[in-house]
C-alpha cells in the first residue's frame, strides 16, 4: 500500500530508489577497465611515442614554420611566406637535384631487385652452406655506410682502384667514375645496390619460403618448365613482398645522402648532386635554412604522393594468399 501511494504521488519507491543507488556503481564497474586498458596501452606507449613526438613530429612542424621565413641559424627570422617555396621550385639547381635523385631511382631499384631475387632464388635451393651466404650477403646492410662509401671510392679509383685494373686486364678502358659527370652518379648506385642487396635478399627469400611447394608440383605435373613456374607462380606469389621492397626503396631512394656525401659531395659539376645534398648545402654551407626547410617539406610532399599512388595501384598487381 505504502509502494502503490508512493507512485501515485509521484515519490520514488524502494525499488526504484535502489536502482539509483546501484545505477553509479554499475557505472564505475564499467569504465574502470575501459580506463585501465587505456592508461595500460599508454604505458606502453610513451617510450616510443615521446621520441617520436620530440625528434619527428615537432621538428617536422617546426620545420614547416622555418620554411615561411628567411633565416640564416643566427638571427632572426623574417616572414617570407611561400616565397621559398616558389623560388625553389623555379630554380634550376633544384630542379636539377629531383632529376639527379630520380636518376638513382631509376638505376638502383631495377638493379637491387633483380640482384637480390636472383640470390633469395638461389638460397632458396638446398645447397651446401647457405646459412653462412645468407649472413655473407646480410654482411654490408649492417656496415656502416661511410665505411661502404669510402671503400667503393677506392675500388673506382680511375687511376689505383681495382676495378679498372681488372678492365685492363681483359683490355677495356676504365672509366672516370666518381670522378667523371658521367660517370659519378653510376658510381653511386653500384655502391648502392651492392649494399642494400642483402637487405632485399632477406625480405624475398621470407616471401619465397611461405610459397606453398603443392604449386611447384603441380605445375611440374602438367609440364612447366623452370622460367614458366618463376612467372606463373613465383612472381605472383611473390608480389606482396615485391610491394614491400618497392614501396621501402623507392623512400629510402628518394632520401638518399649518405653515400652521395661521403663519394662525391654532390660533385664533380654537380652531377650527383640529389634532393637531401641539396638541403645539407642550403642549410650549413649557404645559411638559408628557409630555403632547405621548404625543399624538405617539397621532398616530403613529393615522397606522400608517390607512396599514395603505389598504394592506390597495389590493387592491380600484388596478390594476398
Amino acid at each position: 500500500m505504502t509502494a502503490l501511494q508512493d507512485s501515485r504521488s509521484g515519490n520514488p519507491g524502494p525499488a526504484a530508489a535502489t536502482k539509483r543507488y546501484r545505477g553509479p556503481g554499475i557505472r564505475r564497474k564499467a569504465i574502470g577497465p575501459r580506463l585501465k586498458y587505456g592508461l595500460t596501452i599508454a604505458a606502453f606507449l610513451i617510450p616510443s611515442a615521446l621520441p617520436l613526438l620530440f625528434f619527428t613530429i615537432i621538428p617536422m612542424f617546426s620545420a614547416l614554420w622555418i620554411s615561411l621565413n628567411q633565416w640564416n641559424l643566427v638571427g632572426p627570422m623574417k616572414w617570407v611566406g611561400l616565397g621559398n617555396y616558389s623560388k625553389l621550385i623555379s630554380d634550376p639547381g633544384t630542379q636539377g637535384a629531383f632529376l639527379h635523385t630520380v636518376y638513382y631511382i631509376v638505376g638502383y631499384l631495377p638493379l637491387v631487385y633483380i640482384g637480390g631475387l636472383a640470390i633469395a632464388l638461389a638460397l632458396n635451393s638446398r645447397i651446401k652452406g647457405r646459412s653462412m651466404m645468407r649472413g655473407l650477403y646480410f654482411l654490408p646492410v649492417v656496415t656502416s655506410w661511410i665505411v661502404v662509401a669510402l671503400v667503393w671510392r677506392w675500388l673506382l679509383n680511375p687511376s689505383t682502384g681495382i676495378v679498372n685494373w681488372l678492365l685492363g686486364l681483359i683490355g677495356v678502358a676504365g672509366a672516370g667514375w666518381w670522378t667523371d659527370p658521367a660517370w659519378s652518379m653510376p658510381s653511386i648506385i653500384v655502391a648502392s645496390a651492392w649494399k642494400d642487396l642483402g637487405f632485399v635478399m632477406v625480405i624475398l627469400l621470407a616471401g619465397l619460403q611461405a610459397i606453398p611447394e603443392d604449386l611447384y608440383e603441380a605445375a611440374t605435373v602438367d609440364g612447366a618448365g623452370r622460367w614458366r613456374r618463376l612467372f606463373s607462380i613465383t612472381l605472383p606469389m611473390l608480389s606482396p613482398s615485391t610491394f614491400f621492397v618497392i614501396v621501402l626503396s623507392l623512400i629510402n631512394g628518394f632520401q638518399v645522402f649518405d653515400q652521395v656525401y661521403a663519394m662525391t659531395g654532390g660533385g664533380p659539376n654537380n652531377s650527383s648532386q640529389v634532393v637531401v645534398q641539396q638541403i645539407y648545402d642550403l642549410t650549413f654551407r649557404y645559411g638559408r635554412a628557409g630555403e632547405a626547410s621548404a625543399l624538405s617539406w617539397l621532398l616530403f610532399l613529393f615522397i606522400l604522393v608517390i607512396t599514395l599512388i603505389q598504394v592506390r595501384g597495389q590493387k592491380k598487381w600484388v596478390h594476398y594468399a
